[in-house]
């Protein structure tokens, strides 16, 4: 079925009440890496419930914790198959800290399709409130859907960056695990895409790959802890887009210029010759 806009823009997808605990941050923090350093009182930060913190990047998987099933790309005017999807862009916005436990609603909505030629762009929002009504997050995705556009609608703003002519004002080196996508897939995005050997290879991948949303959280911790004092509580917002792929196991390096109060970001995987994996990072403190 042609993607139709008329009919996507604007489709409320509904409300979802959902909760989490700390064994669910636990998880998520153990998917992302969290604990290399068993002993280090900063990684017991994200491993231990005393004085636990919690990674604002959970506000990506804290309603689909208890998803079993692959998810599916079925909307009002909308239904595109599976393996052509690939995440484009993510944003959250932390309007206070997320709590180690707690109970939510969310509502989301599509906010706009896009046209871009040999694929198809669109893009949800999230509102995310606690059970008193406060809000606690805004998380705004963009999915990329290959070989689903020319449906004749608007290509899209550009959002690129402006980048600091210099040099990076620092570069962190993260390593990814084996196994991470098997870890990270607990937090509840089943797709196969990153654990099917031969469902990887149908959608054009030698091997599965990383979920996005993972380097997206293993990004943010990575930026957290060396700017930040480990303190995931001064983060008001981060972004990103997804440039590239990444394969489990392999390491992360990641390029910071500071700049009008933001930390920019570029992030590359150097064992395939600096091969992009996000572009456009942008994380605000408070």
């Amino acid at each position: 079925m042609p993607i139709d806009p008329a009919l996507a823009v604007g489709a409320d997808l509904g409300e979802l009440t959902f909760g989490w605990t700390p064994s669910d941050v636990l998880l998520y923090h153990l998917g992302l890496g969290a604990g290399a350093d068993p002993v280090d009182e900063r990684e017991l930060r994200y491993t231990y419930e005393d004085d636990l913190r919690v990674i604002p990047t959970f506000a990506t998987v804290a309603a689909n914790l208890r998803t079993f099933e692959p998810p599916k790309l079925k909307f009002p005017g909308v239904d595109i198959d599976l393996a052509k999807v690939l995440h484009g862009k993510q944003e959250i916005e932390l309007h206070r800290p997320i709590p180690a436990e707690g109970k939510a609603v969310a509502r989301t909505r599509i906010v706009d399709v896009f046209d871009k030629g040999k694929a198809a762009v669109l893009v949800q929002q999230t509102e995310v409130a606690a059970a008193d009504g406060d809000p606690l997050w805004t998380a705004r995705s963009s999915i990329f859907a290959r070989g689903e556009g020319g449906f004749g609608g608007e290509r899209g703003p550009s959002d690129r960056i402006a980048w600091p002519d210099r040099e990076p004002d620092a570069v962190v080196e993260t390593p990814t695990l084996p196994q991470q996508a098997l870890l990270y897939r607990l937090c509840g995005d089943r797709n196969p895409l990153h654990a099917d050997p031969a469902f990887a290879r149908a959608a054009g991948f030698d091997r599965p790959i990383l979920h996005g949303l993972c380097t997206y959280g293993v990004v943010a911790k990575s930026l957290i802890d060396a700017f930040l004092d480990g303190d995931p509580a001064q983060v008001a917002s981060f972004s990103t887009k997804f440039a590239g792929v990444v394969f489990p196991g392999e390491r992360l390096r990641t390029r910071v210029w500071r700049e009008d109060g933001r930390l920019l970001v570029t992030t590359t995987a150097p064992e395939r010759d600096d091969a992009p994996v996000l572009s456009d990072t942008v994380l605000v403190p408070r």
